[in-house]
């Protein structure tokens, strides 16, 4: 009875180790299993999958995929713009504006990281050196962006804004009477 168990066994599992899929079950085609990796295939490249993710809205998923193109890679241009956009949807400013400074400094004619640079900066209310941004963005991109020129017009609006609104300032007035009977309003502007 052990000799034709072991002999039962022996050839389960030689079954299970035979080439082409001729096996116990054919796990390649059997829904339910995940497939087979083929280690000789090149993946797919992390910056795309990091923009589909953006374009999904996924932006924790693809500064995961944007740091795996950057193992892959290294540090390049593109790569920094992808990682200051997506620390940018993800609400994290000061991140976002070193990783564009770091990309606009290495090419300072790269339009997608210097309009980034500017939506941080607006973000960030600094609207003055955003308005500085945009123009060159949009000098460099020959005003073809609709994008880029809607920021900078609103980035032009909130700076002049910025100059003429006094509203932060309350002015101190002060009633100061003059001779007999008359009054003269003074104000600290």
């Amino acid at each position: 009875m052990r000799r034709n168990l072991a002999s039962l066994a022996l050839t389960l599992a030689l079954a299970a180790c035979s080439p082409g899929g001729a096996g116990l079950s054919n796990a390649r085609n059997t829904p339910g299993f995940a497939p087979g990796i083929d280690s000789r295939s090149q993946g797919v490249d992390g910056l795309i999958v990091g923009h589909r993710l953006m374009a999904s809205g996924e932006y924790e998923l693809a500064l995961r995929a944007y740091y795996r193109a950057a193992a892959q890679q290294g540090m390049n241009v593109d790569i920094l713009s992808a990682l200051g956009s997506a620390n940018l949807k993800l609400g994290r400013l000061g991140q976002a504006e070193q990783l564009l400074r770091r990309a606009t400094a290495e090419d300072p004619a790269f339009v997608p990281a210097l309009n980034n640079l500017g939506v941080v900066l607006m973000e960030k209310g600094q609207s003055g050196e955003a308005r500085v941004i945009f123009q060159q963005a949009y000098a460099l991109d020959s005003g073809d962006s609709d994008s880029i020129r809607e920021n900078l017009r609103l980035a032009i609006a909130q700076s002049e804004a910025a100059l003429y609104d006094t509203s932060n300032e309350k002015p101190a007035y002060n009633l100061v009477r003059r001779g007999q009977g008359s009054y003269v309003l003074l104000s600290q502007l």
